[in-house]
């Protein structure tokens, strides 16, 4: 027992002087944890990229997006509107249609049936009640393709 018991304390010491000094910590990358309240919270925003090249090339659009001070769930109603660290989804609209589709993963979104030619889509963050807070529009174009299987 004292042989395992002074192994593990000795593979945890080399564990710690192993790891770099100038390592960055989970905070250093991710931000604030999400499970605090934070006091005077800065605006949301929304950051969209462009369709995936690859993925567009063969008629399908994938677009990642991220959310800065606001995060992205299935929560919905006024009761959520004190909660802190701000809560919200995506409303997502394609080519101006007079509907829009909610996104509350925060996952890339995917496009399939478009068809070739210029397309846009709009995203638009919003509160729980669905009032929206800050948009973004992407536009692309969806290339001619032949299907992978005639």
């Amino acid at each position: 027992m004292a042989t395992f018991m002074a192994t593990t304390v000795g593979c945890s010491l080399f564990a710690m002087m192993s790891t770099p000094a100038n390592a960055q910590s989970a905070k250093d990358i991710r931000g604030p944890s999400p499970l605090v309240a934070i006091d005077n919270e800065p605006p949301p925003r929304i950051v969209v990229d462009p369709p995936l090249a690859e993925q567009l090339a063969e008629g399908l659009v994938f677009i990642q997006y991220r959310t800065e001070n606001l995060r992205v769930v299935p929560v919905f109603g006024k009761g959520a509107l004190t909660v802190s660290p701000r809560l919200g989804h995506v409303h997502i609209t394609v080519d101006d249609n007079s509907w829009h589709f909610v996104d509350a993963s925060g996952e890339t979104v995917i496009l399939v049936g478009l068809k070739a030619g210029s397309h846009s889509v709009l995203f638009e963050l919003a509160d729980p009640t669905h009032k929206v807070i800050t948009s973004h529009t992407v536009k692309f174009v969806v290339p001619a393709h032949e299907a992978a299987h005639q």
